[in-house]
């Protein structure tokens, strides 16, 4: 899944996809290098974003989708929280809906997912973006993130939304300092009993300079320990991951891919 922010203050990417044409182009640029799905998102969620209205969200990314549904041939998804959003996105072509509050923010949200037949994502965080680290407090990681999502995928089912169109995540660094992160990545085979296919983003987020040892090393330069965890995520069970440098993690994942393809075969055998 490639990642295109069309928002002022992204972490990773601030403002360089606010033009519909670049964002186009990336989005584009994406797909021949390999990308199955492009996440289009029209507000941060970086830890102590603030919060935008639903019109302003749709004035963001209604123009991208536009050019989108037109140029490239992927599926598209939008990286949202909100019913109105959601459903703008659907109209314009849109078929799967990333929602980072796991339908904690807008509880509507699942109902347009449902009556939609749209994909859905959900994923596990605490709190809102401006204040995300004041919750990340747990007695274990594995078990209140599974607890949690499971909370959430009850929602979901409950509003009508198919469980073959659910995807679950884990939310590495929301709500969850870098220990919390690692210990999360590392619970993938516990997530996955929850039944669903499994997405994780780790791409050029803080808590990889926990490892490094480099905590002032910017986001541009995290993208060889991106590598790492993208590795690890596929060997333990994930079946989605959603980066900003597509062209280098394509090679990554299908090298992981290869081996775990090899360690089941092995299992069987």
């Amino acid at each position: 899944m490639g990642i295109l922010n069309v928002t002022p203050d992204s972490f990773a990417d601030a403002g360089l996809h606010l033009d519909p044409g670049a964002a186009e182009a990336a989005a584009a640029e994406m797909e021949a290098s390999g990308a199955d799905l492009i996440d289009v998102g029209g507000e941060s969620t970086r830890p102590g974003a603030g919060i935008i209205s639903p019109e302003e969200e749709i004035a963001r990314i209604q123009p991208v989708l536009k050019r989108l549904a037109r140029a490239i041939r992927v599926p598209v998804s939008v990286d949202t929280s909100k019913a109105a959003v959601a459903e703008m996105a659907l109209d314009e072509g849109a078929t799967l809906v990333n929602d980072v509050s796991g339908l904690r923010y807008d509880a509507a949200l699942a109902e347009v997912a449902a009556r939609r037949r749209a994909g859905l994502v959900l994923m596990h965080g605490r709190g809102r973006s401006r204040d995300m680290y004041r919750d990340a407090v747990y007695a274990s990681v594995a078990r209140e993130v599974r607890d949690e999502l499971q909370a959430s995928l009850d929602r979901a089912l409950a509003a009508g939304v198919a469980r073959e169109a659910i995807v679950l995540d884990p939310g590495l660094g929301f709500a969850k300092r870098a220990e919390h992160s690692y210990a999360a990545l590392a619970a993938l085979p516990e997530f996955s009993a929850l039944g669903c296919p499994l997405l994780v983003g780790p791409s050029r987020k803080s808590f990889l300079t926990a490892a490094i040892g480099d905590p002032h090393r910017p986001a541009h330069e995290r993208d060889v320990a991106t590598a790492a965890a993208v590795s690890a995520a596929i060997l333990l069970g994930a079946h989605i991951v959603r980066v900003h440098a597509v062209a280098d993690m394509v090679d990554v994942v299908r090298v992981a891919d290869a081996i775990r393809r090899a360690a089941d075969s092995a299992a069987v055998d």
